[in-house]
C-alpha cells in the first residue's frame, strides 16, 4: 500500500509539473483523459444549464401516457463524434429540432467554464450539425505548428489560431491583404514567416521598404525586385502595371474562344493556362505604406498620387494575371489621402496585431467584422504577436505566427535562392547581392604559400 501511495504521489507531482511547465505534454499525457471523462459525465446536465435542451416531442408525451410511464426529460443535442486533437477535443453535435447553431455559438463561454476548458469556439458545418472545438489549454502562449500541415501552391501556414487549427494565408482564395500594428507588435514576425513560406513556392517575390531596406533587404536573394525609397516604389509599381497589362495580352491570346471550345479550355486567368505558358505569380510586399502616401512638397504629392493610382489598379485588377497584394503598415485610414479607402476596400484579408486606438482597429475592422474592433485592442502589450484576422465574410479568430528571427529567415531565402525568377519586366528591379561562399571545407589546414 506504501508502494501504491508513493507511485500515486510522484504521478500527481509529474502531472502538476507537465501542467505547469509543459502544457502542451501535460494535455497530451493526462488532460486529454480528464478532459473527455469531465464532458461525456457533465454533458447533459451542462446542456441542460445551459439552455440547450428541448422538450420531448409530443409523441413522445403521448407514448409515455399510453405506457404509463415517466414523461422523458429534455433532449439535449446528439453527441455525433468526440474527437482528441493535441491541443483539445472536437465535439461534433446534431442539433434536436427548433434549436439554431447561434444558440450554442452565444452559450460558449458557459460551456468553456463548465467542462473546465481554456477556450470553446463552434462553427456551422451544415444544416443542423453544429462542431465545437474545445483547447485544453493556451495554446497562443508557445506556438509549436504542427510537422504535418497541408501544403498547396499559394497556400502557406504561417500562424495558430487560439482553437488550435492552423491559419492559411491562401492567396488564390484572399488575393490581397492588410496587415496592421503599432511598433513592437510582431508584424515584422508576421511577415517573416510568410516571406519564409513562399520562398520554397515558385513565386516571385517583389518587395517595398522605404526604411531603407531594413527589413527586406536581408531577405534579398529571394526577391525578384526590391525598392527602398518612395520614387523606386513608384517606378518598380508601374513596371508591374506594365507586366500586369502584358500578361492580360498572353491570357486573352490563349481563350481561343469560339462554338468548338470547350469551356474548360478557356482560360480568364493565369490559372487557366497551360503550365508551360503560365506566367509565375508574383506577391508584393509592401513594409510600410505610410511612407507611400505621405508627402511635404508638390512634387511628392504627385509621386504619391502616381503610386496610390497604381495600387489600386493592381489590387483591382491583379488577381487574374497572378499579381497579389501583402500590404504592411501601422495605420491606414483617410489622412493618408485620396484613393486609400478605395485601396483598402480591395483588400480582403485583413490581420491587426497590438494597435494603440480603437480608430486603428476600426480601419482594419470596421467594415467587415465589426466584432473584432474590440479583440483587436484587448491585445496586451506582453504578448507581441499575437494578432486578429478577419476577412469580408465577417469571421474573425486570434491567432499567432511562431517567431522567426531575421537570421532564420535570411537562411531559409538563401536555400531557396534559386528559385527566384527573373522577370524582364522587373530586371532593373533586381537587387545586386554577392554569390553565396562555397559549403566546401579543406581537409586539411596548410599553411598559405610565399614567394
Amino acid at each position: 500500500m506504501t508502494a501504491f501511495t508513493v507511485a500515486l504521489v510522484l504521478v500527481v507531482a509529474a502531472a502538476g509539473l507537465l501542467r505547469w511547465r509543459r502544457p502542451a505534454w501535460y494535455w497530451l499525457t493526462f488532460g486529454v483523459v480528464l478532459a473527455a471523462l469531465r464532458v461525456a459525465f457533465r454533458y447533459a446536465s451542462v446542456m441542460d444549464a445551459c439552455g440547450l435542451t428541448v422538450p420531448p416531442s409530443r409523441w413522445r408525451l403521448a407514448l409515455a401516457r399510453v405506457a404509463n410511464r415517466p414523461v422523458s426529460e429534455s433532449r439535449a443535442p446528439r453527441i455525433l463524434r468526440l474527437r482528441p486533437t493535441r491541443t483539445g477535443l472536437v465535439l461534433r453535435l446534431k442539433l434536436r429540432p427548433g434549436q439554431d447553431a447561434f444558440d450554442v455559438s452565444a452559450a460558449t463561454d458557459r460551456l468553456r467554464h463548465s467542462f473546465g476548458m481554456y477556450g470553446v469556439t463552434s462553427r456551422e458545418l451544415r444544416s443542423g450539425v453544429v462542431e465545437l472545438r474545445m483547447t485544453g489549454y493556451d495554446v497562443l502562449q508557445r506556438v509549436h505548428m504542427p510537422a504535418k500541415v497541408d501544403r498547396a501552391p499559394m497556400r502557406i501556414p504561417v500562424a495558430l489560431r487560439e482553437d488550435g487549427a492552423i491559419h492559411y494565408r491562401d492567396y488564390r482564395t484572399v488575393p490581397h491583404g492588410l496587415t496592421l500594428g503599432a511598433t513592437e507588435s510582431g508584424k515584422s514576425v508576421y511577415q517573416r514567416n510568410l516571406v519564409a513560406g513562399l520562398a520554397a513556392q515558385d513565386v516571385a517575390l517583389v518587395g517595398i521598404d522605404c526604411k531603407q531596406g531594413v527589413e527586406l533587404f536581408p531577405l534579398a536573394r529571394r526577391f525578384s525586385a526590391l525598392a527602398d525609397s518612395p520614387d523606386t516604389a513608384l517606378e518598380l509599381l508601374e513596371a508591374l502595371v506594365s507586366h500586369m497589362e502584358d500578361v492580360y495580352q498572353l491570357i486573352r491570346a490563349q481563350q481561343r474562344i469560339s462554338v468548338n471550345v470547350p469551356d474548360a479550355e478557356i482560360a480568364a486567368d493565369i490559372w487557366d493556362l497551360p503550365a508551360d505558358m503560365r506566367p509565375v505569380p508574383v506577391v508584393v510586399l509592401v513594409d510600410e505604406v505610410a511612407e507611400l502616401a505621405l508627402f511635404a512638397t508638390k512634387d511628392e504629392e504627385k509621386r504619391r498620387d502616381r503610386i496610390i493610382t497604381a495600387l489600386v489598379r493592381l489590387a483591382q485588377l491583379g488577381r487574374s494575371s497572378g499579381i497579389y497584394l501583402e500590404i504592411c503598415g501601422q495605420r491606414f485610414g483617410s489622412e493618408l489621402g485620396k484613393g486609400i479607402t478605395m485601396l483598402r476596400a480591395q483588400l480582403t484579408g485583413r490581420t491587426a496585431h497590438r494597435v494603440n486606438d480603437e480608430a486603428s482597429a476600426n480601419m482594419a475592422f470596421g467594415d467587415i467584422a465589426p466584432d473584432a474592433v474590440l479583440a483587436a485592442i484587448q491585445i496586451p502589450t506582453e504578448t507581441p504577436g499575437i494578432a486578429v484576422t478577419g476577412d469580408s465574410s465577417g469571421g474573425w479568430a486570434r491567432i499567432r505566427a511562431p517567431h522567426t528571427s531575421l537570421r532564420q529567415a535570411v537562411n531559409i531565402c538563401n536555400r531557396h535562392a534559386d528559385r527566384t525568377p527573373d522577370l524582364p519586366a522587373l530586371a532593373a528591379f533586381r537587387p545586386a547581392v554577392a554569390p553565396l561562399p562555397s559549403a566546401r571545407v579543406p581537409l586539411s589546414k596548410t599553411a598559405p604559400a610565399t614567394a
